[in-house]
C-alpha cells in the first residue's frame, strides 16, 4: 500500500503525489525533446503528451516498493 502524505494534518493520496511527480517529470522531458528538435517528428503531440504522462506515471507506482516508501 503507498503511503499518504501528511502535510499540517492534511492527508494526501500517495498516488496523487506520484502523479504529480510524473506531470513535473512527464513536462521536462518533452521540453527536452522540443529543444533537440525530436518532438516534432510526432504527427499528434497531444497523444504523445498523455503517452510521456502514463509512462511516467506506471514506472513510479511500478517502482516505487523498492524505493522503501511503500508500507
Amino acid at each position: 500500500m503507498i503511503v499518504d502524505l501528511n502535510i499540517g494534518g492534511v492527508l494526501i493520496p500517495g498516488l496523487m503525489v506520484l502523479a504529480l511527480v510524473a506531470l513535473v517529470a512527464a513536462v521536462a522531458t518533452l521540453r527536452l525533446l522540443s529543444m533537440t528538435g525530436i518532438r516534432r517528428m510526432f504527427a499528434y503531440r497531444p497523444l504523445v503528451e498523455l503517452a510521456t504522462f502514463v509512462i511516467l506515471y506506471g514506472l513510479l507506482v511500478q517502482y516505487l516498493p523498492l524505493t522503501g516508501l511503500s508500507s
